[in-house]
């Protein structure tokens, strides 16, 4: 499947010449609900979650990439205010996994004869994926990773490019100034081709489409 994933161009020319991109953290996301997105009204189970949120942060990570790169929202608030840049990738199929957008949090399974929390392997699947439902506009896929303590670099991870994870395309966003044959260059040399086009906003609707004068 294809999927795209938004960042400023600095960091898309640097994910471009190392054939990489970097591992974001759960703790380092903009949703103060990641990972607790569950009904925490009962007092003890508050901080049952929190060690489960941290424990879960501590050793995985994770890639949030899009289905699409047509939502102004989204190069407002990950591409750079439209300066940025979208590469997308062609994804193997059973590497991402879909994120539940939910109006409530969920409800806790509860153990009958303990009364404390289940946690079971499909609550912890749903906690990794849910997000509230406003913020489905993102259109999010996400692919996690298992953290090798022995790969960081200078703080961070990185997710390397891959027959599984492939560069199909960058887009450039519709106030990025960097010269399309700038980055057509920078990726002569990939196979299969990456196709690299400039994009605008649409005339008579709320998208970023295709510049084609811009792409020639």
């Amino acid at each position: 499947m294809r999927l795209y994933y938004l960042t400023s161009a600095q960091f898309a020319l640097s994910n471009i010449a190392l054939r990489r991109v970097k591992i974001s953290r759960f703790s380092d996301l903009n949703d103060p609900f990641e990972l607790l997105a569950v009904d925490l009204k009962e007092r003890g189970h508050r901080r049952i979650f929190r060690e489960t949120r941290d424990k879960l942060n501590e050793g995985n990570g994770l890639i949030c990439m899009s289905r699409s790169w047509a939502n102004p929202l989204m190069w407002g608030h990950y591409g750079d205010r439209h300066l940025g840049i979208a590469l997308g990738f062609e994804v193997a199929d059973h590497v991402p996994s879909p994120v539940i957008y939910a109006k409530t949090p969920a409800k806790i399974p509860i153990d009958k004869a303990t009364n404390k929390p289940i946690l079971d392997p499909d609550l912890v699947n749903r906690l990794l994926r849910t997000k509230f439902h406003d913020w489905k506009y993102e259109n999010e896929m996400r692919i996690f990773v298992e953290l090798d303590p022995k790969t960081r670099e200078s703080g961070l991870y990185f997710f390397d490019f891959s027959a599984d994870f492939g560069l199909r395309e960058v887009i450039l966003g519709p106030r990025c100034e960097l010269p399309i044959s700038r980055v057509r260059a920078m990726v002569e040399n990939f196979d299969p081709d990456v196709t690299v086009i400039k994009s605008r906003i649409a005339f008579s609707s709320f998208r970023v489409i295709k510049n084609k004068a811009a792409s020639k």
